[in-house]
């Protein structure tokens, strides 16, 4: 018979079969330690008992028995968490030094977490320090346990401060991005001019803003002028296409899902609410949505709240509302099409975008800008247009207005022969043989896969005015699997 040998701590358990033995912390496996502390103290004590005790739980501990040498501590090391005694020297008992150090910590790293101990001052003092920006305070003689705890958490609310500001200067970094010039806005007619000024007006309040125009005219970059120019700059601007969703996951989408909510729900999910949450959310093709979904946004709206799926506990949202459709302003006001009350919540400010037809003076300047944009982009020699091509450009009625303006532009730079082009590389009649219709019984004159997958798309597009999604849909293919074979094909 084998002699077991089991050791937890100080007990001993012996058993017949088997001998194990593991520590007080477990089998021998230890876990990963995190965080990093530092203990401000006088008292020599203190800061034993303190490093003693949390080494075993956090990575990093560091004891300071002056809180003169703070500063230097904080340029060479890395703490998520100060705890931070109230009273330094003999007879201090009134805790302004203490608060005078915190506000010195926090003026050096503003996202650090600072834990006050106390044991003579007296509540006032431990509320001043809670309102001057310390997160908690544990009192002495402490236990043990207590001050594991939060440290632990104010370990987690650090980790989090730092996420939160890595998040935000990505999204700022994103912001000045699609703000670059390739994304501004290109337009000097008297039309534009009036757009323009609707934006300056609208964009620093939080008004909710209707953008309305005909497909291709640019409706989502006016929506993120607006919020480039709102006082929510600084935060997301989330872009969603409510005609693609599909109508049994709007809410799911929109107003987000618990786990177990629906076969798939894999985890908890936030919804297009809660994620631009002070920020804004942009709903483009609004008017593609039923008038049953119209009904739930508009209780969001009107609630300012929003429930998840497989929840019933509402969440609040703080967002600045943009949308956009391309179904005239007449059109929209149906009810048999449009709720009115819906309506009424989303046009605080209506905004009506021009097609290019109507403002034929921007026509060139926005060709020139996408001439320049692709013969960078495909690393060809300087191209330009010539004299019949720019007529030609101008006599354009443009159906599906600057995104078929940018296409035909992109074309010709790829297909141009010379590094002048004409009007025949604009193809703007869009005069492929097998895009005319053909004549009955005659067999047409490609039967290449790739190129009839091509010709299939153009022909989607043009009938659709060059609206993805509902190109898209009539080819039962998904935007992004649209977007990656117009890609593919040059469209």
């Amino acid at each position: 018979m084998i002699a077991i040998h089991v050791q937890y701590g100080l007990r001993t358990v012996r058993n017949r079969t088997f001998t194990v033995r593991f520590r007080t912390l477990g089998l021998d496996m230890r876990m990963e330690k995190t965080g990093n502390i530092l203990i401000v103290d006088d008292d020599e004590d203190i800061l034993v008992a303190g490093r003693l005790m949390l080494r075993r739980t956090f990575a990093k501990v560091i004891t300071c028995p002056q809180p003169e040498e703070i500063p230097e501590l904080l340029d060479r090391h890395q703490f998520d968490a100060v705890l931070l005694d109230m009273n330094f020297g003999p007879g201090e008992s009134s805790g302004q030094q203490g608060l005078h150090w915190l506000e010195k910590i926090l003026e050096i790293d503003p996202a650090l977490v600072v834990v006050m101990i106390t044991a003579h001052g007296s509540l006032d003092t431990v509320v001043d320090a809670m309102k001057r920006g310390a997160t908690d305070f544990v009192a002495k003689p402490w236990q043990n346990e207590k001050v594991v705890a939060t440290l632990s958490s104010a370990v987690k609310l650090h980790r989090s401060r730092v996420e939160t500001e890595s998040l935000r200067k990505t999204n700022r970094a994103l912001a000045e991005a699609v703000s670059a010039p390739d994304s501004n806005i290109i337009g000097a007619s008297d039309a534009m001019k009036e757009v323009f000024a609707i934006i300056k007006r609208a964009a620093p309040t939080d008004a909710n803003v209707l953008v309305l125009g005909e497909n291709g005219t640019g409706k989502e970059l006016i929506a993120r002028e607006l919020h480039r120019k709102s006082n929510r700059s600084d935060s997301v601007f989330l872009a969603v296409d409510v005609g693609s969703i599909s109508e049994s996951l709007f809410e799911s989408e929109m107003f987000g899902h618990r786990k177990g909510a629906f076969t798939g729900a894999a985890d908890d999910r936030p919804g297009r609410f809660q994620a631009a949450n002070g920020g804004t959310l942009f709903l483009d093709e609004i008017g593609n949505l039923p008038l049953h979904l119209q009904a739930k946004l508009l209780y969001a709206l009107e609630q300012r709240k929003v429930t998840p799926v497989g929840s019933d506990k509402p969440e609040e949202f703080d967002v600045r509302l943009i949308s956009a459709t391309n179904v005239p302003a007449d059109s929209l006001r149906h009810e048999e099409l449009f709720r009115p009350d819906l309506l009424f919540r989303l046009n605080t400010v209506e905004l009506t975008l021009p097609p290019l037809r109507e403002r034929r003076d921007d026509i060139l300047p926005i060709a020139q800008h996408y001439l320049e944009v692709y013969t960078r982009k495909y690393s060809n020699a300087p191209k330009s247009f010539s004299i019949p091509s720019e007529k030609a450009l101008r006599e354009y009625d443009w159906p599906g207005n600057v995104r078929a303006l940018r296409h035909a532009v992109e074309r010709a730079v790829i297909l141009a022969s010379s590094d002048v082009i004409e009007p025949g590389d604009l193809q703007l009649n869009y005069g492929h043989p097998v895009l005319q219709a053909e004549p009955p019984g005659e067999t047409p004159a490609v039967l290449k896969l790739d190129e009839m997958e091509k010709i299939t798309i153009e022909k989607a597009l043009l009938k659709h005015g060059f609206n993805i999604s509902h190109a898209a849909k009539e080819l039962g293919l998904t935007r992004a699997s649209l977007y990656r074979r117009m890609e593919k094909h040059g469209i």
